[in-house]
């Protein structure tokens, strides 16, 4: 098993910088997560990883090696990418054989990894087919099945769900986190869906720009965002990010959102003095219809509900205040209408502030887990 290091790596394409700066240590046998939008730079870093890409400036270290220049043979990493790349006229075992025949392994010790691997992977009934008289799951496994027979260092997956329907996504984030709990082999997993990093990551590095914004455990990311950036890009549906002023006083400050009126302690802050202007952050799971809103929600805003989005298990309703729209969380099929007047409660420890201008967190981190958890055990 490998640990693996980037230091102040950077690529540029011409005048494009693709990656700037990037500096971060992957454990030995964690599953880390790279995500963010299209264009953040988070496969020019795995290609980088694999070898296939290389750096304009910095290094990477596989342990103590440094691979910045390595060819990609000589790193030891197996890739599996959105397209399965499977040979059409092999079987599947003929697919799973095909690197270790080129590589001039033993033929004993190749049936034995076949039949091995086949049976980790779900795929010992389906040896004898052909990729094309397989379903899309069945070849994701084929090309998993492959990378898997070498026994790399690291594990390197480039949006590998991509192609396949809702349902069969959900299957295989769970076989893969499966799998990759019983080898233990670093894996580093690049995806611009947002719940497959939620879901399978042990961490999580949010890119955006060719930077990372924030390195952290799903739960952190998703309770202690470093900033509006990851605030609104994790969580489904994305964060309220409502104008609000904020006056310091003894010992607490005052927050002002939206004709909403409470205090914080001044503790809670991080130690560089806020701005009076600032950006608030609530996520709708967190903003509930005042006859459904748990005790501990004290802090009520009103208006007039624009749009209703009822996903079956409950209804996502927006509601205009002050003409600002507030997106927040509804029993499934509550029986309110455009334009009717609901009054909005939330809990003051959910919520998140942000410079207006940098975007960053002005609450502690500490802070807010902690006053989350006392909070929610009343």
């Amino acid at each position: 098993m490998t640990t693996i290091r980037f230091e102040k790596v950077s690529k540029s394409f011409g005048d494009y910088n693709a990656v700037q700066d990037l500096n971060l240590e992957i454990k030995d046998g964690e599953f880390m997560v790279f995500v963010g939008p299209s264009g953040c730079g988070k496969t020019t870093t795995l290609r980088m990883l694999a070898g296939l890409e290389t750096p304009t400036y910095g290094r990477i270290y596989l342990d103590n090696d440094d691979v910045t220049l390595a060819a990609p043979g000589k790193r030891d990493v197996a890739m599996v990418f959105q397209s399965y790349a499977l040979y059409p006229h092999m079987t599947v075992r003929k697919n799973l054989a095909f690197g270790p025949e080129v590589r001039g392994e033993p033929k004993a010790a190749i049936a034995k990894r076949v039949e091995q691997v086949s049976e980790l992977v779900g795929l010992q009934s389906l040896l004898h087919r052909r990729p094309s008289e397989l379903s899309g799951g069945q070849r994701q496994r084929v090309a998993l099945g492959r990378a898997m027979i070498r026994e790399p260092r690291i594990f390197l997956l480039d949006e590998p769900l991509s192609n396949l329907d809702a349902a069969l996504r959900t299957h295989m984030r769970t076989e893969i986190s499966e799998l990759q709990r019983k080898l233990g082999v670093t894996t580093v997993y690049v995806t611009h869906d947002q719940v497959e990093a939620m879901t399978m990551g042990h961490r999580i590095a949010v890119f955006s720009h060719g930077r990372i914004l924030q390195v952290d455990t799903p739960a952190r990311l998703y309770g202690a965002p470093a900033n509006k950036s990851v605030a609104t890009f994790i969580g489904s549906p994305k964060m309220n990010i409502l104008p609000a002023r904020l006056a310091p006083g003894a010992g607490h400050v005052t927050v002002n959102c939206l004709g909403t009126v409470f205090t914080l302690p001044s503790l809670s802050l991080t130690s560089a003095l806020p701005p009076e202007m600032i950006e608030l952050g609530i996520r709708p799971d967190d903003i509930h219809w005042t006859k459904d809103a748990p005790s501990r929600c004290t802090e009520k805003m009103s208006g007039t509900v624009i749009s209703l989005e009822t996903t079956g298990s409950e209804t996502f309703v927006i509601v205009d205040i002050q003409g600002v729209e507030v997106n927040s969380r509804f029993p499934s099929f509550v029986q309110i209408k455009i334009g009717d007047q609901v009054d909005l409660l939330f809990d003051r420890s959910d919520v998140h502030l942000f410079d207006a201008t940098s975007g960053d967190s002005l609450r502690d981190v500490s802070s807010i887990v902690e006053m989350s958890a006392l909070s929610h055990v009343k």
